[in-house]
């Protein structure tokens, strides 16, 4: 690795570890305003009242900005990854603190993540910070990424205006759906601002450039939307579904994403692509396994003013536990 990747490297590991707490205290800010409000996932917004949600958002913006660093000194492709770690940090702190039970096979998961995420780091590329706003800019029209972009918004579109409305209830990859495709965009524009910033610092102002305003409205425009539909995802589903779900997702279309635009894998050789792959198919294997073998939350019976998510699954506003999904194929 280069001088800067270790940097990368230590501030990915210790965003995961923030992130992967704040998704337990979000969840569990959330059940208690459930049981006084309108739930997140209905579009009640009575979680803005509990300090724990708070907490959770604190660690959470803690763990973004070591991410947001990370990426100015480390590719993508070492990066992301590692958001494997704050799964198992999620799943451990879920085992003792929500009561979602933690299996030895899910933690064989835990173990798959750490190796494969060791293969990633051991065989990363190295970083090629541009030396302008203006060369992000030239990345970020290039007719390949604008496809990309095209095809992300497009999808986001379709998910939010048509299936939104009818499955977002009952299928969480509606909510994690457009999580993760605003989210590859809300890393481009990020690793774009984190860029410029870094030059400012050094003394080379890349904030005379229209483009620099533009990547930052952009990361904040992602950044907003991103966690609106991740709160509604947490809301509606279990924890042990979302976490694992949305690495997956958002990791994958991140590596493209930032593949596309910054040309991670330019300069390697085939062995070293293939190892970093494999290592991201071991990731991908342990939170495949760790989701597998974590128990759904049991919904009790309903009272008055209840909801129902299918044929046979129910829920009162009133009452704490979040969704069961059952008799879905996607989790099965």
């Amino acid at each position: 690795m280069t001088s800067d990747n270790p940097k990368g490297l230590i501030l990915a590991v210790s965003s995961s570890v923030f992130i992967g707490a704040s998704f337990i205290l979000k969840k569990k800010g959330l059940r208690r305003a459930a049981a006084s409000g309108t739930r997140a996932g209905y579009g009640g917004y009575s979680y803005l009242l509990e300090p724990l949600w708070w907490a959770g958002m604190i660690t959470m913006i803690v763990g973004e900005v070591a991410n947001f660093v990370a990426y100015v000194y480390a590719p993508a492709v070492l990066v992301t990854p590692l958001g494997a770690l704050s799964i198992i940090i999620s799943a451990v702190l879920a085992h003792f603190m929500l009561k979602e039970k933690l299996t030895r096979l899910g933690a064989l998961g835990c173990v798959c993540c750490i190796v494969g995420s060791i293969v990633i780091v051991l065989h990363a590329p190295l970083e090629q910070s541009p030396s302008s706003v203006l060369q992000i800019w030239a990345l970020a029209t290039q007719p390949a990424f604008l496809i990309y972009v095209a095809a992300a918004l497009s999808i986001v579109i379709a998910l939010i205006c048509h299936f939104e409305p009818r499955y977002g209830q009952s299928n969480v990859l509606v909510y994690l759906g457009i999580c993760s495709l605003i989210g590859s965009l809300t890393v481009v524009s990020i690793k774009a601002v984190g860029i410029a910033i870094k030059l400012t610092v050094e003394g080379i102002n890349q904030f005379t450039y229209p483009q620099t305003w533009f990547f930052l409205t952009v990361a904040a425009v992602c950044v907003v939307t991103q966690l609106n539909y991740l709160n509604k995802a947490l809301d509606t589903f279990n924890a042990a579904i979302v976490s694992p779900i949305y690495y997956v997702l958002f990791t994958t279309l991140t590596i493209v994403a930032s593949a596309i635009m910054f040309k991670d894998w330019s300069g390697q050789d085939a062995s070293s692509i293939a190892s970093e792959i494999c290592g991201f198919i071991t990731v991908l294997s342990g939170t495949t396994i760790l989701h597998a073998t974590r128990e759904q939350e049991q919904p009790n019976s309903s009272g008055p003013g209840a909801w129902y998510t299918s044929g046979e699954t129910r829920k009162s506003a009133d009452e704490e536990d979040l969704i069961s999904l059952h008799n879905s194929d996607y989790f099965e």
